[in-house]
């Protein structure tokens, strides 16, 4: 047994409490309604010599009564009225009219709620054979007995003759319509049940697609964190530590160092504050990058190589091919890339060491590269989160671009960044390019 709609082992779920006392009140009611088609049929004198009383009135609680487990143990049920509907007809009780419908809810129950679906198939097989066999021998019965039926016929056909093919006809469509809405109950139970399963894999789907979407929000905060807050912090402490060495020897070159160290912090804090304040912001459509953020670009890479030169470094920038503006996304992602190479060089070749930051434009592509030549004067080892090579490939990636980074073959490190030109050009100039 399973619980999965989609499998042919699906079983329907069985009755609940309501339902099981719904049933046993509609059993109860068309009892009654038996007992009192009873007293009307005898009235009117159906039957020459009917059924007593007693036992009339035991058939139909055969007939009614079992009705209340059509849901729990619809074949047992299935075979008690089919078993009372014979004696029904063979004792000549004189009720017709509730009988049939309580036939009728007993062979639509096997097919509606029989879990076991070939012993459902199999159970109203034996049934409708069992009742057709019982209708043949009725209808020779018939044809031996004088019916009082003076009809004028149809050709060949006499009246008695269409009176049998008229009953056959009946049950014909009495049988097959409770088998047919029987198993459409069935099925329509299993396609809400297959709807409910849908509806609750849709929203476990949405409730994970809402979990990942605050983990990739949580890991774009972090690496934005880390390419800015991150290097600014190092910065400032190599600017302590320059005006640390030079105050009593230098107190203006002190001083100088102190500026920077004030500048380099309001810029850590303002970043900062514009960082999280993208945390108030509505949601930017993917693709997009958000106010607070897109006033980095390329074109603050000069400020980037003062703050390195001025933490120690020789930085040197140069521009290759003809410059063409590159939207924001990819001039933030483009600077953050160059902010974490020179925060490396800083950190792991030391002061005094030189660098050079390439910028090229070309026909398919924006290539960024920083090379730094390891001659510095490397202080205390630091430790890192592992974030900054695995940032860059990423924003790389979120551009179709691709990262290359790694150790020169005679000293230092190089890291180039190449983005397509299709990500890069706005939409007017890709067609020129």
């Amino acid at each position: 047994m399973t619980s999965d709609p989609d499998s042919r082992g699906w079983r329907r779920p069985p009755a609940d409490t309501g339902q099981r006392r719904a049933d046993a009140a509609l059993a109860a009611a068309l009892f009654g309604a038996a007992i009192l088609s009873l007293v009307l049929g005898r009235a009117i004198g159906i039957y020459e010599d009917p059924a007593s009383p007693a036992v009339s009135a035991a058939v139909l609680a055969g007939m009614t009564l079992p009705l209340a487990w059509r849901r729990v143990a619809p074949v047992p049920v299935l075979g008690i009225v089919t078993v009372a509907f014979v004696l029904l007809a063979e004792l000549s009780v004189p009720e017709l009219t509730v009988a049939n419908i309580a036939m009728f809810m007993a062979l639509y129950g096997v097919g509606a709620w029989e879990r076991d679906r070939r012993r459902a198939l199999w159970a109203r097989v034996v049934v409708v054979t069992a009742m057709g066999v019982w209708l043949l021998v009725a209808f020779f019965r018939a044809s031996t007995e004088d019916l009082g039926i003076d009809g004028p016929g149809i050709g060949v056909l006499t009246p008695v003759a269409a009176f049998m093919l008229q009953q056959l006809l009946i049950n014909v469509l009495y049988f097959a319509g409770a088998w047919w809405f029987g198993d459409h109950a069935w099925a329509s139970a299993r396609q809400r049940a297959l709807t409910a399963l849908r509806s609750r894999q849709l929203e476990e789907e949405q409730a994970k697609v809402a979990r990942q979407a605050i983990t990739i929000e949580r890991l774009r905060i972090a690496r934005e964190l880390h390419d800015a807050v991150a290097h600014h912090v190092s910065l400032m402490g190599v600017q302590a530590g320059a005006a640390r060495a030079v105050l009593d020897a230098d107190p203006a070159a002190a001083r100088q160092q102190l500026e920077s160290l004030e500048a380099t912090s309001r810029a850590a804090v303002g970043e900062l504050y514009n960082l999280l304040g993208t945390l108030r912001d509505e949601e930017q459509p993917e693709g997009e990058v958000d106010a607070a953020t897109a006033t980095l670009g390329l074109e603050h890479l000069d400020a980037l190589v003062g703050d390195a030169n001025a933490a120690g470094l020789r930085v040197t920038r140069q521009v290759v091919g003809e410059p063409f503006p590159v939207p924001a996304l990819v001039g933030l992602n483009l600077y953050r890339i160059a902010q974490e190479a020179l925060t490396n060089v800083r950190k792991h070749a030391g002061q005094g060491t030189a660098a050079r930051v390439h910028l090229r434009y070309g026909p398919d592509s924006v290539e960024l590269e920083i090379v730094d030549d390891g001659l510095g004067r490397p202080g205390p080892p630091q430790r890192g989160g592992g974030l900054g090579l695995l940032g860059m490939r990423e924003r790389a990636a979120a551009l179709g671009g691709t990262v290359d980074a790694g150790p020169r073959s005679d000293s230092g490190w190089v890291v180039r960044v190449t983005v397509p030109a299709t990500a890069s050009r706005p939409v007017g100039q890709r067609s020129a390019a």
